[in-house]
């Protein structure tokens, strides 16, 4: 039954969170590093996300902001005041730093050492802002103006993002002297010839390798110096993003650098939204794809034991409108999730935007709004769960052991285009996972750079791989391929090898080695002839399969995957003692949660459901449902009340509001609820009986009266609704 009950002045409970006990400052307490967001502004009520960690961006900020004013030292503090513990980050290739462009800090102007295209112009992220060329020079501005300055504020992590080289640069003279200095050769225009565009792409990436090494490398040394130990992390794009966005970065090689603690999946809308081909038609698939660029991030450091922090962005970097960043963030989450091994979590970018920012409330209006309250509600439910998300030795749902081989060369290949060869949308690495993805099977993706690590083929039964659009940078990996087979792997090999990339001058066709193209090495490893026919082939206790085709055609055409499907099936089901099961959905048990998503285009179409009590955490009134139906296209995120932990114990179930100060006595239970101002906080709350008084209190203790509470008697949960506040809004529940 839903009710406004007014309060009782008697019951109030006036303590303020502000004046909450600190803890011992001599008292030595290790900081809980769970989730985080980023900001280059100063705390703001209305920002309060009630994550761990605030990240501050930026020495000076970020580009971007349209209000400067406070010192990096002065945002630090304000976050610090506010209990979060405070990070730094800043763009590696990109930031706030026209005092070095322009002359001001060595007085020379730096402008040239910008990326630049070959029509001479430079790409910039914005204005008297350009994509950088790491030079020496640079780099030693970048470790004594900023990184220098951020230790001695006391922050112990340093996030560098973005290391970013676009792959239509390469025509400054900045790069024409690296690339002298790194080949010892006259510098050549990459869109001459495919070696030029694979040398080119080769050294973007070193580049970029070499400058994380260097000021992560100052970083640790200096923090030492001062009895700190620094850590440094690096959020990046995906393998599969950067690829498609044409951008070069280190990626997978970066696991190897022993100064790099980990890594922020920077996977959102943005990026999750380019268009790929299935079956002949290219769309977008918000799900699909976010489900694989977070598997290859995972896959990239799972091997190393590196931290991974995942994120999700409510809106996106594009302008578009409230409903289609509502659907999209779903779409995003839920594919985070189903990621059981990773439990740390960047809750958001830029919260300022979020909050506080103006979008379309629909896709044909120009009507321009701050978020929706029934959005931010729903929003900060989702982050408050990430809070409590445990990690778990669940799977998800389905048939497991097909997995997809990925290199960092996928970068190289992507632009400009030579001989009339063309990888639309990066068709020739869809058309390995969306045929398997699509048909409800969690397809993962396999680093060519880590299969020297034992866990890396772990679990796979049946390795998919093509050399169409990447080449192997050595030829160790073969060698580790081979023992693999031989232990009884299948590999599935894929490719026509008739792309020019395939007779660059590389290790396969350099310093002694005859090979034509890199699958010749490959295909000796396994005892199998160069260029090897289409057909299985048996080496040891495991098989090779070619076939001829590059796996572009299997999504570029209606139809074109049927034959690939079959082979890889017929293959699985020989090594599996469990037939290779086709389905239109993926589902995980993750502690109290149950996260589903269900994809269209499938051969089924019905609705996945969920029959058990639940909590629909996508639903800001947070009802409770004795079944969730969801259909093809859509994604849950659910309370399973049948799996709560302790359901003798009276809990905060689900809330958009971090909660603090819990006390449980014998008939009653108090908490403190923390949230940004002008946001609507919901939450279910498990408890013995139905109360028959609560209170509800704001910082200064008086009392709220517009409270919407009800009583759900099948699952003894308690609803309630106020308004949130950061300072603490104090609730008292009696029964």
């Amino acid at each position: 039954m839903n009710r406004i009950i007014m309060l009782s002045l008697g019951l109030l409970v006036v303590a303020s969170c502000a004046s909450r006990k600190q803890p011992d400052k001599n008292t030595k307490t290790t900081p809980r590093e769970k989730t985080s967001f980023q900001t280059s502004q100063h705390w703001k009520p209305v920002t309060d996300t009630r994550a761990d960690i605030a990240m501050v961006y930026g020495v000076g900020g970020n580009p971007s902001d349209k209000r400067k004013g406070k010192s990096f030292e002065e945002r630090v503090q304000s976050w610090r005041e506010r209990g979060y513990t405070t990070h730094f980050m800043t763009g590696i290739a990109w930031g706030e730093y026209q005092d070095y462009f322009t002359g001001e800090w060595d007085g020379k102007w730096h402008l040239d050492e910008g990326q630049v295209e070959r029509s001479g112009d430079t790409i910039w992220h914005g204005r008297m802002v350009p994509y950088i060329v790491p030079t020496a020079n640079y780099l030693k501005y970048i470790k004594e103006k900023h990184v220098k300055r951020v230790i001695d504020a006391g922050i112990d992590a340093i996030y560098m993002e973005e290391p970013e080289f676009w792959a239509r640069a390469g025509y400054s003279e900045a790069f024409k002297r690296e690339w002298q200095a790194y080949y010892g050769l006259p510098w050549r225009p990459q869109h001459e010839s495919p070696e030029n565009t694979y040398l080119s792409n080769k050294l973007k990436y070193q580049l970029y390798y070499n400058a994380l090494k260097e000021v992560f490398t100052y970083a640790k040394e200096y923090g030492k110096s001062k009895g700190m130990d620094v850590r440094c992390y690096v959020p990046t794009h995906s393998l599969v993003n950067y690829s498609q966005w044409q951008i070069v970065s280190p990626e997978a090689s970066l696991a190897s650098l022993d100064v790099v603690d980990g890594y922020i999946a920077q996977v959102w809308t943005g990026t999750s939204r380019e268009p790929n081909y299935f079956n002949g038609k290219k769309k977008e698939r918000v799900f699909e794809t976010a489900f694989l660029e977070y598997g290859s991030m995972e896959s990239m450091t799972a091997p190393t034991g590196r931290k991974m922090f995942f994120l999700t962005d409510p809106i996106e970097d594009r302008a578009r409108d409230w409903v289609d960043y509502k659907n999209n963030y779903e779409a995003t989450f839920t594919a985070q999730l189903l990621y059981p091994q990773i439990a740390d979590y960047e809750v958001m970018p830029w919260p300022d935007r979020i909050y506080e920012g103006l979008y379309r409330v629909s896709k044909d209006s120009e009507e321009r709004a701050k978020i929706p309250h029934h959005y931010s509600t729903q929003m900060q439910v989702m982050i408050n769960t990430l809070n409590h998300m445990p990690s778990s030795k669940n799977t998800v749902s389905g048939s497991h052991g097909i997995s997809v081989l990925m290199a960092n060369s996928l970068m190289f290949q992507r632009f400009p285009t030579h001989d009339g060869y063309e990888d639309p949308q990066l068709s020739n690495f869809y058309g390995q996972a969306l045929p398997f993805l699509k048909r409800g099977v969690p397809v993962k993706t396999v680093h060519l750079e880590n299969v020297s690590y034992k866990e890396t083929l772990k679990g796979t039964k049946v390795l998919l791989m093509t050399y169409s659009n990447m080449k192997p940078m050595s030829a160790d990996g073969h060698r580790y391929l081979a023992q693999w087979v031989k232990k009884g792997g299948i590999l599935v090999y894929s490719g026509r090898d008739e792309d020019p990339y395939q007779t660059v001058s590389e290790w396969w066709n350099t310093n002694g080695n005859p090979y034509q193209r890199p699958s010749d090495h490959l295909f000796e490893q396994l005892g199998l002839s160069a260029g090897a026919d289409a057909g299985e082939y048996a080496y040891g206790k495991g098989f090779v399969y070619i076939l001829r085709n590059d796996p572009k055609e299997y999504v570029l055409q209606e139809g074109g995957d049927t034959q690939f499907i079959q082979v890889v099936k017929d293959l699985y089901e020989r090594k599996s003692s469990a037939p290779l099961t086709f389905k239109n959905q993926l589902y995980l048990e993750r502690g109290p949660y149950d996260i589903a998503a269900v994809l269209d285009e499938n051969a089924e179409a019905a609705a996945f459901t969920i029959n058990a009590p639940v909590i629909d955490l996508y639903d800001p009134e947070l009802p409770v449902l004795s079944q969730k139906v969801i259909q093809p296209g859509r994604q849950a995120l659910l309370y399973n009340l049948s799996r709560v932990d302790v359901p003798s114990k009276p809990q905060v179930l689900a809330s958009a509001s971090r909660i603090y100060d819990e006390d449980i006595s014998e008939n009653s239970y108090t908490f403190v609820c923390r949230s940004p101002l002008h946001t609507t906080n919901v939450m279910r709350v498990l408890l013995p009986a139905e109360p028959h008084q609560f209170t509800v209190t704001d910082p200064e203790g008086n009392a709220v009266s517009d409270v919407k509470t009800s009583w759900d008697t099948s699952s003894r949960t308690y609803f309630l609704q106020f308004e949130n506040h950061p300072d603490g809004m104090h609730v008292k529940l009696d029964w």
